[in-house]
């Protein structure tokens, strides 16, 4: 049986079932998949409203959980956490729109859902390896002719850490 919450109660009483096993037959497994789903939701969110000012209370608020029961989550369900997969998808566009070159560094920082320059640089020198100028200047026409679905593949952005625990070199 599938039970979808609707109210801050209805999950309230998901979660002290999940302690019981059961309770009016939604089982542990009926959670767990509840949870899945609301985390995909969550991601799904991350990825429409990228630029949109978003944090993991707000995300978490939405999600009827608390912020760091929702960090948890995602972590176990996706790998990383709810603010690294933002900045990751921040990234990810900003390295595309440099790539186009017709914006310039502070438009691409501010387009993507920035506020501080400073900082968007930071991020970005720590996903990519490089700052945002030089990937811009790297970039010019690098991709030409390539499909956007290949290219973002080939240009993932992968943590400096993540990169040397992998023995990669990041691009």
């Amino acid at each position: 049986m599938t039970f979808t919450p609707r109210s801050p109660s209805d999950v309230a009483a998901l979660r002290r079932a999940a302690g019981r096993g059961s309770i009016e037959g939604v089982s542990v497994s009926d959670r767990r998949l509840e949870d899945l789903a609301t985390l995909r939701r969550v991601r799904d969110r991350i990825d429409r409203e990228y630029d949109q000012p978003l944090d993991v209370e707000a995300l978490a608020r939405d999600a009827f959980m608390s912020a760091g029961h929702l960090s948890r989550l995602f972590k176990q369900a996706f790998g990383e956490s709810p603010y690294s997969y933002l900045m990751t998808r921040r990234i990810e566009r900003a390295m595309a729109l440099l790539r186009r070159g017709d914006m310039s560094v502070t438009e691409v920082c501010f387009a993507v859902g920035f506020s501080s320059l400073g900082t968007f640089s930071t991020r970005f020198t720590e996903l990519v390896g490089v700052p945002p100028s030089v990937y811009r200047q790297q970039a010019d026409g690098v991709m030409a002719g390539i499909p956007p679905c290949v290219s973002k593949q080939v240009t993932r952005p992968i943590r400096q850490k993540q990169a040397k625990r992998e023995g990669q070199t990041p691009s």
